[in-house]
């Protein structure tokens, strides 16, 4: 095994809610960085991968565990190791050559070499004759390389790449994921490692050597794999395609129901980070695994590409679906259930009636919500008291987004109404029938 780089033992940070009490974002992380070897980290957003990159780059300090950097403790920024961000975070009012020689002025390198140096890494990235431009002349993609120049100039062991591409359009970010892996290969880039933080399954198949999958609350290291495969990978050959069907497997593992007919459900608690999911979207994914193509049973990959979606925006409604009991998940493939098909079947009226039966079975903050509203002489709450709630266990902004789509949930099933101007969530006044929800097999 190759000598490690960056070294993770056991490591746990917090960060302090608004409240003042503390929310653990990463615990017990295990990691070791190898000479030689491009990693990708896969995970829901939120789960820490950029406080992991953030860590191992010596900007932020733990709170549990160890970090070393070629053996030794790490207490500050790491010399060896340049980030790259997905914001391109590019100085507007500097030059393309004036924003790659930052790195080098901070560290006292005289001007003739920032220059000779920042040229070489222009040329290197692709941009040569880009030297006096100004950001806002360049497309998406030559801004995102003035940062990967700006990263590479200073000549690091590790280059830490965070989203680097998702804010790119694809065939931007294909080109310039092939044009990293062509330097990695030729032996032109500085670095030993790559870290690569991604929610492209694809694109991590493509580049990495492993790629790990990233559990939430807190963030740890649940799955890795390993990608034995010679580079340059075609996307389309059954080597690759197969590793992307076991990496979406890996990724919804966790998933509620998933797994077996028969198995037993997870438990959840209120403060469940519920999946961003728009219910439109929800509804256009189960009619589509009733369509003559999939015939109500989908491999992800192959729904990814029939419904144009992301991998970023596909999981969030399988996991919706799944958590809801409209799909099952089993080895990477969704299934829908004979209440998912009921659904696709009812009319309007009938798909509130079932949507909303789900959620009181299925989500304990929905039912508690409702609960409450119930006891309630006067049938509304404020919604305070229920995101207090969630920031026990999330930050403020993540606990916001989840109160959201209960809120959503809640209002399209007619569990409730909200009032959006006052912020106080309240019985509906005429009350629908209920149906009958769907138990777990």
């Amino acid at each position: 095994m190759s000598d490690a780089i960056v070294e993770l033992k056991g490591v746990g940070k917090s960060f302090r809610s608004a409240d003042g009490s503390a929310r653990s974002v990463l615990e017990g992380v295990d990691f070791r960085l190898a000479e030689g070897e491009i990693v990708a980290l896969l995970g829901q957003s939120g789960s820490g991968k950029s406080t992991l990159l953030r860590i191992m780059a010596g900007l932020i300090d733990v709170d549990a565990g160890r970090v070393s950097y070629r053996g030794q403790p790490l207490y500050g920024p790491a010399r060896g190791v340049s980030m790259v961000f997905q914001s391109f975070a590019l100085f507007p009012w500097l030059t393309v050559q004036q924003n790659v020689e930052l790195g080098l002025e901070a560290r006292g390198i005289e001007p003739a070499e920032r220059a000779r140096r920042a040229e070489a890494a222009i040329a290197m990235i692709g941009l040569a004759g880009f030297e006096s431009a100004l950001p806002r002349e360049l497309s998406g993609g030559m801004r995102q390389r003035v940062g990967i120049a700006r990263a590479l100039v200073v000549e690091p062991e590790v280059l830490l790449m965070d989203e680097a591409f998702s804010a790119l359009d694809v065939l931007t970010g294909e080109r310039l994921r092939e044009d990293i892996l062509e330097l990695w290969s030729s032996g032109s880039m500085p670095m030993k490692a790559i870290l690569v933080v991604s929610h492209n399954i694809e694109e991590a198949v493509l580049m990495a050597d492993r790629v790990l999958v990233f559990a939430s609350d807190p963030g740890r290291v649940r799955f890795q794999l390993a990608v034995r495969l010679p580079r340059p990978r075609d996307a389309d050959s059954p080597e690759v395609r197969m590793l992307v069907d076991e990496v979406y497997a890996l990724m919804t593992a966790g998933a509620t129901r998933a797994g077996r007919a028969g198995a037993e459900p997870v438990k959840l608690d209120l403060a469940h980070r519920l999946p961003q999911a728009d219910i439109a979207r929800m509804e256009g994914l189960l009619e589509m695994l009733l369509d003559d193509a999939f015939d109500g049973r989908a491999d992800l990959p192959k729904l990814a590409e029939a419904s144009e979606l992301s991998d970023d925006e596909l999981l969030p409604l399988v996991q919706a679906l799944s958590l809801l009991d409209f799909t099952r998940l089993a080895d990477g493939d969704l299934h829908i259930t004979p209440i998912g098909r009921r659904y696709v079947d009812a009319d309007h009226t009938e798909r509130q009636q079932i949507f909303g039966a789900q959620l009181l079975a299925h989500v304990p903050l929905v039912a508690h919500i409702r609960h409450s509203l119930e006891q309630e002489p006067s049938g509304e709450l404020p919604e305070e008291p229920f995101l207090r709630l969630l920031r026990d266990s999330l930050d403020a902004t993540e606990a916001e987004r989840v109160m959201r789509t209960a809120i959503e949930w809640g209002r399209h099933g007619d569990v409730f109404e909200y009032n959006f101007h006052n912020g106080l969530i309240h019985l509906d006044q005429d009350e629908p029938e209920e149906a009958e929800p769907s138990r777990p097999a």
